[in-house]
C-alpha cells in the first residue's frame, strides 16, 4: 500500500481540489512543484494561547505529510473535542471536527469506507485517554490503517486545568487540591497491549524530530499510534521544563511488543523516538461489491 492510502500500482486519481473540483495538470514536459509544508497549511490561524506545543505539532502534521509529498485531496484529518483537536480546521486536507471521545469511531468508519485515503487522528489525553479509552483500546485491537496523533499535556487545557488520566497523582491544583492521588494512565503499554502496530512518542519541542516519527507513522501499515508530549504552558508551566528531560530512546525500536512494553514501564517517560514498529497484518476488512440493489432487497418485504 501506498502510505495509508490506495493500494501499490493502482493508478493515481485525477486530482481535485478539496472541494472536488478539478486541478489543472502540469503541461507536458514540465515537473509540479513538490509540495510543502505550507501547501497543507488552510488561512484560518490558530487560537492556542502563546507558547502552546499544539502549534509544533501542527507544524510537525504539515512537514511530515510534505515528506510523503501526499495530495491534501486524498488526507482527511480527523478528531474530538480539545485545544488540539482543532487541527483540522488549520490544514487544507478534508477535515471532520467530531464529539468529544469519538475521533477514532469516525476515523475507523471513514477508513472501511474509503481505503484509498490517508486518514491521519489528532487529539489529547484528555479526549483520547478519557472518554474515548474505549475506542483508543479497540483502534488498537483492530489494526485499521490510520495514524493517530495524541498531544498530551497531562492536562485537561480547553476546560481550565482540571486533571486528565495523565496527570501525575501529586499535581496540586485549585481544581484538585493535594493531586488526586489517582495512578496515572500508561498510554503506550495501553496501546501495546492492545495491539498497536506502531508506538512512537515525540516531544513538540523538536518539531522536525516529530516530523519523521508522524512520516513514518504514516508510512507503517496498520494501526500508528504516536505520543507527542506537548506543553500547557497557561495551566502546566512547569512543563516549560520537559525540553531539558526528553532525551533520545537510548535502544532501537523494537518488532517485539513484550520487550517494547517492559522498556516503557521503566522509562520515565521522556525517552523519544520510535518504541514499537511490530508486523502484524492491517484490517482488510474493506467493503466488497454489493451482492444485490436495494430493489432486490425491497423485493425480498414485498406482501
Amino acid at each position: 500500500m501506498s502510505p495509508k492510502g490506495r493500494p501499490e500500482g493502482e493508478s493515481v486519481p485525477k486530482r481535485l481540489s478539496a472541494k472536488g473540483s478539478p486541478v489543472s495538470a502540469p503541461a507536458c514536459g514540465t515537473v509540479a512543484a513538490p509540495r510543502t509544508a505550507a501547501s497543507y497549511k488552510s488561512s484560518y490561524k490558530p487560537i492556542w494561547c502563546p507558547g502552546c506545543g499544539d502549534f509544533s505539532v501542527l507544524s510537525s502534521v504539515t512537514k511530515a505529510l510534505a515528506q510523503l509529498d501526499l495530495p491534501p485531496e486524498r488526507v482527511a484529518v480527523v478528531s474530538g473535542i480539545g485545544c488540539s483537536s482543532r487541527i483540522p480546521a488549520y490544514t487544507a486536507c478534508y477535515g471532520f471536527h467530531g464529539v468529544h471521545g469519538r475521533s477514532l469511531a469516525a476515523a475507523t468508519g471513514l477508513k472501511v469506507a474509503r481505503p484509498d485515503l490517508t486518514v491521519l487522528v489528532t487529539g489529547g489525553d484528555g479526549d483520547g485517554y478519557s472518554i474515548g479509552g474505549n475506542h483508543f483500546l479497540h483502534a488498537c485491537r483492530r489494526n485499521v490503517d490510520l495514524t493517530y496523533v495524541v498531544m498530551d499535556n497531562h492536562v485537561y487545557g480547553m476546560t481550565k486545568g482540571q486533571p486528565s488520566p495523565t496527570t501525575e497523582p501529586d499535581w496540586d491544583s485549585k481544581l484538585a487540591p493535594g493531586g488526586t492521588g489517582l495512578r496515572v494512565f500508561h498510554p503506550l503499554v495501553v496501546a501495546l497491549a492492545s495491539g498497536a502496530n506502531f508506538v512512537a512518542r515525540g516531544f513538540a519541542g523538536d518539531p522536525n524530530g516529530t516530523a519523521r516519527i508522524i512520516a513514518e507513522a504514516i508510512r507503517h501499515p496498520g494501526f500508528s499510534f504516536v505520543e507527542v508530549l506537548s506543553p500547557c504552558v497557561t495551566f502546566r508551566p512547569e512543563q516549560r521544563q520537559w525540553k531539558g528531560a526528553v532525551r533520545p530512546a537510548p535502544v532501537d525500536p523494537t518488532d517485539d511488543a513484550a520487550t517494547a512494553a517492559r522498556r516503557v514501564m521503566s522509562d520515565d517517560g521522556f525517552n523519544i523516538g520510535i518504541l514499537y514498529a511490530g508486523d502484524r497484518p492491517a484490517y482488510r476488512g474493506y467493503p466488497q461489491p454489493a451482492r444485490a440493489t436495494p430493489a432486490d432487497l425491497e423485493a425480498e418485504f414485498e406482501l
